[in-house]
Parts: C-alpha cells; structure tokens; sequence
C-alpha cells in the first residue's frame, strides 16, 4: 500500500506541475488564439491564475500526502484526502458550468472576436501583440474572420478604403501571407466599392475551424480529463485505506490489561 501510495504521490507532483506549467503557458502565450482571448478577455486570466493555483496546490497535496505516509501522520492524509475531495468537486463544477453555458460562453468570444476584426489597425503599436495573435489564427486555422469573411467590412480602415483592401492573413494565396498580417491590396478592383466576396480569402471562418479542431482532439481531451480524475480518486481511496491501516497500528500497539 505504501509503496503504491509513493508512485500515485509522485504522479501527482507531475500533475500538479503540468496543471502549472499551463496556467503560466496561458498568461505568457502571445502567438495563437490563447493569446487573442487572453488578452481579450478578463475571464481567462483569472482562469489561468486559477490554475497556477490549483497546480502549485496540487504539487504540495502530493508532498505533504507523501510525508503523511511516511511518517504515518494521519491528520496530513486527512488534508490530503480533503483538498482532492475539493479539487476534484471543482473540476467537476467547472465542466458542468462550460457545457450549460457554452452557449453563452460562445456569444462571449464572438463579440470579443468582433471588436477585435472591428478596431484592427496595422499602425496601432500599442495594440500589436493582440493584432499578430489573431493574424497567426487566421493564418494558421485557414480562417477569416469568426464566422467568415463578411465580418472585415466592418473593420474601420478598410470601410474607408472601400474595401479595395482586405486582411493578408486571411489571402488564400501564399505571397500574401508571406506579409504576415496587415492589409493586402486588390491587384484588380472589381470597382470603386469592392466587398468581401472579391477578396482571394478563405471562405471558413475561424469559429468552425475552431469547432473542428476541438471535434478532432475531443477524445485526447476527454481522455487527460478522465486520467486526472481517476487518479485522484485513486489518491483519495488510498489515503483513506492508509488512515484506517495506520488506526488499525494504533489499537493493537495499546497493551492489553
């Protein structure tokens, strides 16, 4: 027991530091739609400073169940036993909340996405992390725009060209993507006030792309999901036999009278 107690206490170092090194790959992200959102929205960053947290507590359940068991400290199994009880009662909230509301949670990321299309501007410095973020998106997902490329006549730069212009990261032809991001102009201009069906752009816009992608690595997701869960009822179940064994020590080791 002790010793299976040991490996599941060393998995959940590992865990834990995963958990962690996601939370601060989030934060620190600048180049795919991660980053978009986290700098989109307020939502995600809190999101990953809750993993860093959960990860960090994760990593210390597992030292100090590890000490417990060790030592036979039963109130440190106890806290180790409670705060997975905790983790995993929040995991759990956590998904019941993102399937019941993902409806709400995708009209979030479409405006999010809309005002992000709608203020894009080539010149903006301050603005540019955020701009090449969604440019590597569109770039990379072979996307334009989140539910297609009708969105960019909103974009204010490109009304006031009449959109003779269109978003380089979006062409379907590769000299313009080797600009990267920025406005690429029409090489013949249907006429004076052009539209998005004129533009040599993918026709898919990001969110079924993104849709896609989830439906292509949902088994892989809900796999980790399911490999974390079961061990940290593993972590729980064992922490309790450990408990009774080492209460069961205490009762034969006091002398009979």
């Amino acid at each position: 027991l002790h010793k299976t107690m040991y490996v599941l206490f060393l998995l959940f170092q590992i865990l834990g530091a995963v958990i962690l090194g996601f939370g601060i790959w989030i934060l620190a992200d600048k180049t795919s739609f991660i980053a978009v959102l986290q700098m989109s929205s307020p939502s995600l960053k809190t999101g990953a400073y809750i993993l860093i947290g959960v990860g960090a507590l994760t990593m210390l359940m597992g030292f100090l169940g590890c000490l417990g068991a060790v030592n036979e400290i039963r109130c440190l199994l106890g806290l180790y036993f409670t705060c997975l009880m905790i983790i995993l009662l929040a995991q759990i909230a956590a998904a019941l909340v993102i399937y019941f509301q993902k409806e709400t949670l995708k009209g979030e990321l479409s405006g999010i996405v809309a005002g992000l299309i709608k203020n894009y501007d080539p010149e903006d410095e301050e603005e540019r992390n955020l701009r090449d973020a969604w440019d590597y998106v569109q770039t990379q997902i072979s996307c334009c725009g989140w539910t297609g490329a009708k969105e960019w006549e909103n974009n204010e730069i490109l009304k006031n060209k009449s959109n003779t212009q269109y978003p380089c990261s979006c062409s379907n032809r590769s000299k313009d993507l080797v600009e990267g991001g920025g406005f690429c102009n029409l090489e013949d201009p249907v006429n004076v006030n052009a539209t998005s069906a004129d533009w040599p752009v993918h026709e898919q816009g990001c969110m079924d792309g993104v849709e896609q992608w989830l439906k292509d690595n949902l088994g892989i997701i809900l796999g980790v999901c399911t490999g974390v869960a079961v061990i940290e009822l593993l972590g729980m179940i064992l922490s309790i036999s450990l408990c009774k064994n080492i209460h069961s020590e205490d009762y034969t080791k006091v002398p009979k009278s």
